[in-house]
């Protein structure tokens, strides 16, 4: 086996897989000390390798630990290890003695002789003689060191990428649909779209192009396992994110999100900025910014409304497009919102899902009622005062 047709792989390797460099080596330098060992070394050796990647030139070298006396098992004591353990030998073994290895192990006078500045507890390196030809068992051995170390490094560097970008927006292509859960290919691995993730009625084709939300990472037995949403309500903020650069430049700020994924969405936002329109730089000329939402979310409607430090006024805004007389605030975080009467069931929404979304995007709980139907229950509510009023007498 030539050192050098490990060393015209690299660039290959580092490029395709998306491992750094040193990385490569690191595994490349372990794979050669491992084929070393197998054809010149001895059981028990630990063997270094250092490998200079523009000449291909390797050198070796033998680690060994420096010890005292002190760090040792005497010959007493290795006697009475091969008996019952006493509690003399438990306080020898919290010690953390080794037994004494020629071929792992150094004694300080010995290793002073090489490195005067050595001290007990270090390890010393002994130049070994350099090799260039090795059997095929090394050469085997050195393969499955280095695929065993690549696949790790792969798996670390693809779990590093994806941590760091989660909360994110990322692009990915529908690989395949199995079971309830959709996989999608978004670079260097797979990531699954689980079935609570997807958004109702959306149908997945293999080949589809799509924009997920990256949810977490996780470290399992196979590998990095990437989660993606398309129904996380911040999945909205982001793709408006993409689209309006007033978000980004902090010029308008999302307060908040209520999402019913497929269906509708509404999103709060502000502005501090004297001169800029919050919901006109959401909405765009012509809509084309909301529409680019729209779109991509396959034609989920989104209702976009501006944030109120009052609560009256945020909640009344909240459920747009119903126009709103009059806010009450009640106790227990109750809110009751008065409306005109053609405006009621615009308010609710079809099966409440207005006066919902809007309960989620405040915080508050809204009752919505008409200027009549408060008339008739406030009469109900003094005829049932009165009725009680005249049993008392």
């Amino acid at each position: 086996m030539d050192i050098k047709s490990f060393t015209s792989s690299i660039a290959q390797i580092t490029e395709e897989k998306g491992i750094s460099l040193e990385k490569v080596l690191e595994t490349i330098e372990m794979a050669i000390a491992a084929a070393y060992k197998k054809d010149y070394g001895k059981k028990g050796q630990t063997i270094k390798a250092k490998l200079n990647p523009e000449s291909g030139e390797v050198k070796f070298w033998q680690v060994k630990l420096v010890v005292d006396k002190s760090m040792i098992y005497s010959g007493e004591e290795l006697e009475k290890m091969k008996k019952k353990p006493t509690a003399s030998e438990k306080e020898t073994k919290e010690e953390k003695k080794v037994r004494f290895n020629p071929e792992k192990h150094i004694m300080i006078e010995e290793a002073k002789r090489i490195n005067p500045k050595i001290e007990a507890g270090e390890e010393l390196e002994i130049p070994l003689e350099t090799k260039k030809d090795y059997g095929r068992i090394a050469a085997q051995t050195a393969k499955q060191v280095i695929l065993q170390r690549i696949r790790e490094a792969e798996k670390e560097s693809i779990f590093n990428e994806y941590k760091s970008k989660e909360g994110q927006i990322i692009s990915g292509i529908v690989q395949r649909v199995e079971g309830k859960n959709v996989f999608l290919d978004i670079g260097k691995t797979l990531g699954i779209l689980p079935k609570e993730e997807q958004v109702p009625g959306e149908f997945y084709r293999p080949g589809q192009r799509l924009k997920v939300y990256l949810l977490k990472v996780e470290e399992t037995p196979k590998g990095p396992m990437v989660f993606l949403s398309r129904a996380y309500p911040k999945l909205i903020s982001k793709l408006f994110e993409l689209e309006v650069p007033e978000i980004l430049s902090g010029q308008v700020q999302i307060k908040s999100i209520a999402r019913e994924p497929g269906s509708r969405s509404k999103i709060a936002v502000s502005t501090e900025i004297e001169g800029i329109d919050s919901i006109g730089s959401m909405v765009g000329q012509k809509g084309t910014r909301v529409m680019a939402v729209i779109n991509e979310l396959g034609g989920e409607k989104i209702d976009i409304i501006e944030y109120s430090e009052k609560p009256e006024k945020y909640i009344a805004n909240s459920l747009s497009p119903a126009k709103v007389l009059e806010v009450k605030i009640m106790p227990k975080n109750k809110a009751l919102a008065v409306v005109p009467e053609d405006q009621l069931s615009l308010a609710i929404g079809k099966d409440g899902q207005n006066v919902r979304l809007a309960a989620k995007l405040t915080g508050w709980k809204i009752d919505v009622k008409t200027e009549d139907q408060i008339e008739i229950e406030e009469k109900e509510t003094k005829k049932e005062k009165n009725k009680k009023k005249k049993i008392k007498e």
